[in-house]
């Protein structure tokens, strides 16, 4: 039987220790000096056979932007179990302490990254959020079908970066669900970091912004590049630009970003990881033949804690009545069967013995929280039952919102 309790910061080396043997690492001194740091901020669960650490679990103290709100999130990261003690309820007692802590303290909606899609959808978590990557052949100037943005563009030390990106990028946060906050050692240690911790070969980060100096920016992006091979000895090298974050104010902003960056000097290729699926450049782009969606991937994955507190807390885009019969197998408080009554400016949410319109388990309404997955889908997958016909269509009405939720914030 092994003990669930709170890990003091003495055992955060052995937590580390853990999760490298887990996750088949061996990061270099400076890497696991960030980790540490890290996990100092972090809250963190242990599970202790003996004296042994077996099993440990960390969240960030994070903010999460949904439709019309921003509310607590812890963001859970560093999950891992030993192998000597796989299947014996370790990850169950974790992820149970966790999300009563979360319930206890006050936070709606939980949040992480999974490492193995298969496993958080029984603890209640479904994958709210969908990243596409998107290359473009950059061997040739970027086609566009709109008129990019002709403001000065300017390089910005990194040092000086999140005094100039760090406000633009919070209140770019503000406009799209699924974005988690960023604390000023997180933009230091992960995005501004000197070093890439999973490519050495890349350069440190650039910055890039668009704007009338004296006057607020318009966008931004950050970017790494490295070298690779030419391909022989008569052609110019062609390296790859790798586009950690590009934040715009419109889309001839965008445009002016985009296009620069496919005008970078010897580089043949601009990767952009984990961009939204509707972003816009896949659209005013002119050749859809230079610019792929080369990867679509489930990103965020979201729990709802206290769901009568999330519902009445995010915004509705359309009037809905209707009746829910919730499933919750770890949180029984959110079982049961509520009205949700629910438009622009108001919502309620309250049991009632009414027949429901549908029935679904917390994991479904998780996906369906921020908009990005739509109820009638899951009605069609057999994963959502509708007793009334209408009832997921009009749930989605009021769920929908202007831009697909998304982020690239990976914990």
């Amino acid at each position: 039987m092994v003990d669930i309790h709170e890990v003091p910061e003495a055992d955060i080396d052995r937590a580390l220790e853990l999760a490298y043997l887990v996750f088949h690492d061996r990061p270099e001194k400076e890497a696991r000096a960030r980790h540490h740091a890290l996990l100092v901020r972090c809250l963190r669960i242990g599970a202790y056979d003996g004296d042994a650490l077996v099993g440990f679990m960390a969240a960030h103290d994070f903010r999460l932007s949904v439709p019309g709100a921003d509310l607590p999130c812890p963001g859970l990261t560093f999950v891992c179990v030993a192998p000597t003690h796989r299947r014996r309820g370790v990850l169950t007692g974790l992820m149970t302490e966790m999300l009563e802590r979360a319930l206890g303290t006050g936070s709606p909606v939980a949040a992480l990254w999974a490492s193995e899609a298969a496993i958080y959808g029984r603890f209640g978590y479904g994958g709210a959020t969908t990243g596409v990557t998107i290359e473009i052949d950059s061997t040739r100037p970027l086609a566009l079908r709109i008129d990019p943005d002709r403001r000065p563009l300017r390089l910005v030390d990194p040092e000086e970066a999140l005094a100039v990106i760090g406000p633009f990028h919070e209140s770019a946060r503000t406009r799209r669900a699924g974005r988690p906050s960023r604390s000023a050692p997180r933009w230091r240690e992960e995005w501004l970091a000197e070093q890439d911790e999973q490519d050495e070969e890349l350069s440190p980060p650039r910055i890039i912004v668009l704007g009338e100096p004296g006057e607020p920016i318009a966008g931004y992006v950050l970017y790494r590049t490295k070298p690779e091979a030419d391909g022989g000895p008569a052609r110019a090298p062609q390296g790859l630009v790798r586009v950690d974050e590009l934040e715009a104010d419109t889309p001839a902003v965008a445009a002016a970003l985009w296009e620069c960056l496919a005008a970078l000097d010897l580089t043949g290729r601009v990767r952009a990881w984990g961009r939204p699926p509707d972003d816009p450049l896949l659209h005013f782009a002119a050749d859809r033949d230079q610019v792929r969606v080369t990867a679509q991937f489930p990103a965020l994955w979201l729990r709802l804690v206290d769901v009568r507190a999330a519902l009445t807390a995010r915004s509705w885009a359309a009037p809905v009545d209707v009746v829910l019969e919730v499933h919750d197998v770890r949180l029984p408080g959110n079982t049961g069967r509520f009205r949700l009554d629910a438009g622009p400016g108001r919502a309620a949410y309250e049991p009632t013995d009414a027949a429901p319109d549908l029935a679904l388990d917390v994991r479904e309404l998780a996906a369906c929280y921020l908009g990005g997955t739509r109820v009638a889908e899951l009605v069609a997958a057999g994963l959502v039952r509708e007793h009334t016909p209408g009832a997921a269509a009009a749930l989605d009405a009021a769920l929908c919102t202007p831009v697909l939720p998304h982020t690239s914030d990976e914990f």
